[in-house]
């Protein structure tokens, strides 16, 4: 499979262009930044910061270099993001997008370009998140209406959307297996006077230091709770995943594809 990676200097960029070159059977054919940054036309080994070259160099322009590859990643921001699904889509490339904080009609672009590529928005691509996402499906149908379900999550300082992506699909999924929504049912943190909303799920947001990602969902009974939870003790286990997802992409029809499919859940 031959690869694009969007912002391989950023945080997520860099770790990935690490775990694709690892990769059996993933080449990198380019890596693209911001115009104007003083790593353009650089290696994009040297650029992430792997002290090799590879061989695939850095540009300003998606378009000039899109068509030498099979599949993008992308980590960057949300306009970034649009205009990868753009050319992605316009190019006929499968495309993974690790990138949070689209709008809800930024989100049904993504769902419309699947008619014509195979295409994976993933707010969390740890494999064990998205195994997570099953357990916590089994729970909310087992016991979500007999209890009070909380969403705690926690990131580093920098993260800039809150609640998380991974938080605000754990919401979606906890609505889907109980008939709510989250427009309607979901709460941001407790404040004030007033008994807890019945039937309602809290969200709450914790930002610090420079720990990676931790989530935690509690439902919480009378005389007892179940808590399910995920640490991410440093953002590996990210790039890995997104490099088995769009692994898994390649070849595959157009269409929405998830991390839960990589696992065949």
């Amino acid at each position: 499979m031959k690869l694009i990676i969007i912002a391989p200097r950023g945080k997520m960029g860099r770790l990935v262009t690490a775990s694709a070159d690892a990769r059996e059977g993933v080449d990198i054919v380019a890596g693209v930044a911001p115009s104007g940054r003083d790593y353009v036309g650089q290696d994009i080994g040297i650029a992430s910061g792997l002290g090799k070259e590879i061989g695939a160099p850095v540009v300003d322009d998606l378009e000039a270099v899109i068509d030498q590859c099979d599949a993008i990643i992308d980590f960057s921001t949300v306009e970034q993001g649009m205009r990868t699904l753009a050319s992605a889509r316009k190019h006929k490339k499968a495309l993974l997008t690790g990138t949070t904080g689209f709008s809800d009609e930024q989100r049904k672009a993504f769902s419309d370009a699947a008619a014509e590529i195979p295409v994976m928005l993933a707010a969390n691509t740890s494999m064990q998140v998205n195994l997570l996402y099953r357990l916590l499906e089994m729970a909310a149908k087992a016991i979500g209406d007999s209890t009070d379900i909380e969403v705690v999550d926690m990131h580093d300082r920098n993260k800039l959307d809150a609640p998380s992506g991974t938080a605000s699909e754990i919401g979606e999924l906890l609505c889907n297996a109980l008939g709510k929504s989250m427009k309607e049912d979901a709460v941001y943190g407790h404040v004030g006077e007033g008994r807890r909303e019945e039937g309602s799920i809290a969200f709450h947001s914790i930002r610090g230091g420079d720990w990676p990602s931790s989530h935690t969902v509690y439902f919480i009974g009378n005389g007892e709770r179940l808590e399910i939870t995920h640490h991410a003790v440093n953002w590996k286990c990210f790039s890995e995943g997104a490099v088995t997802g769009v692994l898994y992409l390649t070849g595959k029809r157009p269409g929405a594809y998830t991390m839960q499919d990589c696992l065949g859940l």
